[in-house]
């Protein structure tokens, strides 16, 4: 059981499970995010605190999403009828629409594809996990956390926008990278351009280590190229 469990779960850079739901908003789809970024990110269960103020936050930054480009939805194995009786419930106590969909997956088909149910953690409740998904529809990056423990959406946002960065200029990002700051310049590939690379006008450490500004980078290359 835990091979199968193993087997289903996505690949970076590899298509993401297909699938058509019921959500608060009505019927969604894979195919309906297309030419966008989304989020998918499933939560343990409704009417439950921590999962609560994971909703606030994402709520709280969904306009910051947008501009990026980028779209949200929420999951967890409870029906349409649970889901809208917690977001009404979140409005009433805390005052803040959830403007997002979230899937009603009873039949527990997209958390099993996603991997998003691990049996050392439950054997009926999704664990915090999360997947941004580009605008190909390709799985860019995966994050789980335990059930007892919240995300952080801030770091959510800082990784999108790395990521399209080093989509739109060939360049990886430093730890903790935020936008403004200097990017790594991809390695070198051949001996004469590391030969060359203390000359080539980037903050130079050592040949393999190079920082720029955006402005500077090197031409976009075919993703994975940066590291």
């Amino acid at each position: 059981m835990e091979n199968v469990w193993t087997a289903r779960i996505p690949r970076i850079n590899e298509p993401a499970p297909d699938f058509t739901a019921k959500t608060t908003f009505g019927p969604r789809s894979l195919q309906d995010y297309k030419g966008k970024w989304l989020i998918l990110f499933s939560h343990p269960a409704d009417f439950t605190p921590v999962c609560t103020t994971e909703f606030l936050a994402f709520a709280a930054n969904y306009e910051r999403f947008r501009k990026l480009g980028c779209e949200l939805l929420g999951l967890s194995i409870d029906s349409t009828y649970s889901h809208l009786a917690w977001v009404r419930n979140i409005k009433e106590k805390f005052g803040v629409d959830i403007p997002f969909p979230v899937i009603d997956d009873l039949s527990m088909r997209i958390a099993h594809d996603y991997g998003m149910i691990q049996p050392g953690a439950s054997d009926t409740s999704t664990v915090r996990a999360t997947f941004f998904i580009d605008p190909a529809g390709k799985v860019r990056a995966m994050v789980y956390y335990p059930m007892t423990n919240g995300r952080s959406i801030e770091e959510f946002v800082r990784l999108l926008e790395a990521m399209q960065t080093s989509d739109r200029h060939g360049v990886a990002t430093p730890e903790g990278w935020c936008p403004g700051e200097k990017v790594m310049v991809p390695p070198p590939a051949t001996v004469k351009d590391a030969d060359a690379r203390a000359r080539a006008g980037y903050e130079y450490t050592d040949w393999y280590f190079s920082r720029t500004e955006i402005a500077k980078a090197a031409p976009k290359k075919k993703k994975g190229g940066a590291r």
